[in-house]
């Protein structure tokens, strides 16, 4: 079953997406970054491209000739799933065809709006029967 991990109170998103896309690769695991659209997929490559000015966080779109060999791959479409690891969702809604991944990984910022969407993901993924680990960043740096 999908492992569930909730990211509570992100100061910046797209900070916390590459901090924890870094972790993968350190781990040596593959990413899916699910973002929710074409922008928003636009908006974390620039920031993966920019986030570490001292290191290289390598990471492209699935439809990259180089996807097959790059351990951090960016997408908006949600029948674009190239594999099976960790896949990270910075989209509103639940991904679909999320539970084929060992683990998903949920950021809910501070804003309100964000956090109702969380609350509707959360109770999706826990009716479901979904063990759910949950860490709050206003403890932490992130």
């Amino acid at each position: 079953m999908t492992r569930i991990d909730f990211y509570f109170e992100a100061a910046d998103k797209l900070q916390v997406a590459c901090r924890l896309s870094a972790k993968a690769v350190q781990q040596k695991l593959r990413l899916l970054i699910y973002a929710p659209d074409e922008a928003g997929a636009q908006r974390i490559d620039k920031m993966l491209w920019t986030w570490q000015a001292t290191g290289f966080l390598p990471h492209c779109m699935t439809r990259s000739p180089l996807a097959a060999e790059t351990p951090v791959l960016i997408t908006h479409d949600p029948e674009d799933t190239p594999h099976d690891e960790v896949l990270l969702n910075l989209h509103s809604a639940w991904p679909p065809a999320f539970s084929r991944f060992q683990r998903l990984v949920e950021i809910v910022g501070r804003d309100e709006e964000d956090r109702a969407a969380a609350r509707e993901r959360f109770r999706f993924y826990r009716d479901r029967g979904y063990a759910i680990a949950k860490h709050d960043l206003s403890k932490s740096d992130g």
